[in-house]
Order: C-alpha cells, then structure tokens, then sequence
C-alpha cells in the first residue's frame, strides 16, 4: 500500500521553509511547495482520466490548511465526476473576461471613439475641446455607468441642468453623446436604441435650442463703411494690420490668414491653395488673389514659412488681429468683414461689356466664403469651383476697397427695375 503522508498542523506549515514539495496530509495528493526564496503555495496532484495535472489552490498563508484540504476535497469530487477541473476553471475565467470586457462604462467608451476619430479633428483645440466637455458635464454623473444599460434619463440628468443656461454647450455635449452611443452600438457594445437621438427622442423632452437662444452673429461693419475702413487700415503699421487687410480682400478666415504658408501661395498664378486639412468643410479651397492682395504678399519678409508671422517664426494669435480693429475703434471683429462681403456682393451691380447691369450668383460668393450648404455650390466644387468668376469678383472687390470714400461705388449701383 503507498505510504499515507502524517497530517501536518497549521504551526507544521508555518515552520516550513526547505524548499521543495512537502505532502502534508489529509487529501491524497496535497502539497506545500516551499519555493527558494520563501514563497509557499498549495497544489494537488492528482491523475485527470489520462494526463497528471499539478493544480494550483492559492498560497500561503492567504489561504489557510484548513481551507487548501476543503479546496483538494472538492477537486477530488469534481474528478470523480469525470470533470476537468482545469478546463472547468478556464471555461469560467473565459466567461468572466468576456463578461468584463463586454461591460464598458460611458467615458471609456467616449475616449475609445475619441482616439479613433482624432485624425478627423481640424485642429488640436477641436480635438481637446471635444473631450474636454465630456468631461467637465458628462463624466462626472454618467461616467461610470455602463454604456449598454443607460437610458434616455441618464442623458436628461447630463442635459437638463445646462440646457437652458448654456444651450450652445449642452448641445455639443448631446451631439457628442449621440456619436459616443452610436459607436457603442456599432461595436456591439450596446444592443438598445440611441438615448441621445434627437429626433422622435429628445426633441419631446427638452426644448428646441433655436427657441431659446438666438445665434450670435460676429459684428461686422456695414458693407459702404468698408472702403474707409480699409484705407485706414493702409497707414496702420504691423503684421496684424496686413494680415487683417489681406483677410479682408480674400474674404477668408481669420484663422485661415494666420496660418497662411508660403508654400500655400503662387504669386505667378496669383493663386492661395489651402488644404484640405485646414479648411472647415475639410475640402482643398483656391483663392484668386487680387493684385491688391499680391502687392501685401511681395511687401511681406520671409523670415519665417508662415507668411504673417509672430517674433518667434509661428502664426500670429486669434488676438493680434481683433486687437487691430479695437485700436481702430469700431464695432466690428476679423470674421465680420466676411459677412460685409457677403452684403457687398449681394448689392454690387456691375456692367457687361454690353453695358448691361449684373450681379454676382450666389454660390459664386458662397464659394469665396469657402460655404458648401448648398445644392448650388455642392455641384460648383464638383465642377471647377467657378474660379474664373470668383476672381473676377474678387478683383472686383479690391477695385471697390480701393475708394477714398465709403460710398464711391454708390452711383455705379444700378437697381433692377
């Protein structure tokens, strides 16, 4: 008969320091493996139908003598029963990953989508700015709930203490929820509708944002008043006041201007080229340059490859061209001037050859604005982004800016009968 191991006590165990496997009663195959720096940990050996398995039941002293025979105990029983107790531990531990993994609370979620679409952010402010208010106004309630259970009422108790107040935000914030969800499902992380959707949804829940705030338009100066202004500006030293006059004769952005490249210009062609990763509807954007517009680019330094540079060599800030407009004192910021084109070419009547009077199209100015909102100017890009007559609008622009007084273009205005 093989030899029965003695029991060992529970002071037996604690004594034990050789290293090796030391059999220590009670359950026919149950060892402490005493390992060489100290460490002691239970395992049962035992015969699993035709493979010896050496199966771990925990260490010691986080599970006592008493508790590793009770654990041998019930593997020997399990054994018995033809079970693997190997394969049985696996199988669970399988099925509590997969269970963990299915569970993913709301922030996880919304950084998981965050990460993917970064490369689809226009600039690094959009990126942080996108997260940033998941963070300040969603996170701390919802956060950590899971994304697959949440319901409408969750996405209320985000949205309703900031609707009325800061309407413009909390709608980001419900537009950005409504993506995070709408990922969540389609990476079968969630099975139930969208609790942020707008329409059918929240729409009978929360006010409409139009009925509660108006949207702020930027403050531009009437389109006559413009000449005056511009020739004003001419005698106004500085990078701030180029970059605001060639902001003004090529209607683009702020933003646009101050991180124009020299490499974005070709003085031959008289031609701006800005690419499609800094353009807002992300669409490559061409701008005829006017000959005004050329002369600022020739009279600039290259000093640097922005071509309106800070004293560092970088573009200058969103600040240095608002403050241009403060020291001029009128009521009117960068932005607006493309609101003043927009009126001028709205109003401006021209001559043929002919001598008949026209206007310009509007997806001919809605193109210069770099817009794409339309039926119109969606198939104007699709063809030749109508740049023949943007430039000569463009010049004719310049022409009008060039006057000595607001109002020169006045008697040229021929209304339509």
């Amino acid at each position: 008969m093989p030899k029965v191991a003695r029991e060992l006590s529970a002071t037996d165990v604690r004594n034990m320091n050789t290293p090796g496997y030391h059999a220590v009663g009670g359950v026919s195959g149950l060892y402490l493996q005493v390992t060489k720096n100290g460490g002691k940990t239970w395992i049962l050996r035992a015969m699993v139908g035709s493979k010896r398995r050496d199966i771990g039941l925990g260490g010691f002293p986080t599970v006592p003598l008493t508790d590793a025979r009770k654990k041998a105990r019930e593997m020997r029983d399990m054994i018995a029963r033809g079970v693997d107790p190997v394969v049985e531990r696996k199988a669970a531990q399988d099925a509590l990953k997969a269970a963990q993994e299915q569970f993913l609370t709301f922030e996880a979620a919304a950084r998981r989508y965050h990460k993917i679409k970064a490369p689809e952010f226009k600039s690094e402010k959009h990126r942080q700015d996108w997260i940033k208010s998941l963070e300040m106004y969603a996170f701390p309630y919802v956060g950590e709930r899971s994304v697959a259970e949440m319901t409408k009422k969750d996405v209320l108790e985000v949205l309703e203490p900031i609707w009325n107040e800061k309407t413009e935000t909390a709608t980001r914030v419900r537009q950005r929820m409504d993506l995070v969800f709408s990922w969540a499902i389609a990476s079968d992380y969630r099975t139930a509708d969208n609790p942020a959707r707008w329409k059918d949804n929240l729409e009978h829940k929360l006010a409409k944002p139009s009925a509660i705030t108006k949207v702020a338009h930027h403050r531009a100066l009437p389109w006559k008043d413009v000449p005056a202004f511009v020739v004003d500006l001419r005698t106004r030293d500085g990078i701030g006041a180029r970059a605001l006059e060639f902001a003004i004769l090529t209607a683009a952005r702020s933003g646009e201007v101050r991180k124009a490249t020299w490499d974005e210009i070709n003085l031959e062609e008289k031609l701006w080229t800005l690419p499609e990763h800094r353009m807002k509807a992300g669409k490559q954007h061409k701008v005829p340059l006017s000959t005004a517009a050329i002369d600022i680019l020739r009279s600039m330094p290259r000093t640097s490859d922005y071509v309106f540079p800070n004293t560092k060599g970088g573009p200058i800030s969103d600040m240095t061209m608002s403050a241009v407009c403060r020291r001029m004192g009128v009521d009117a910021v960068p932005h607006g001037f493309r609101s003043s084109f927009k009126d001028w070419a709205r109003h401006y009547t021209f001559r043929d050859s002919e001598g008949f009077p026209h206007r310009f199209d509007d997806e001919v100015s809605e193109l210069a604005l770099a817009h794409v909102n339309s039926d119109a100017t969606r198939a104007a890009y699709a063809r030749d982004e109508l740049l023949p007559q943007r430039r000569e609008m463009m010049n004719y622009w310049s022409e009008f800016l060039d006057a000595k007084e607001p109002n020169h273009r006045a008697d040229n205005v021929v209304p339509f009968q």
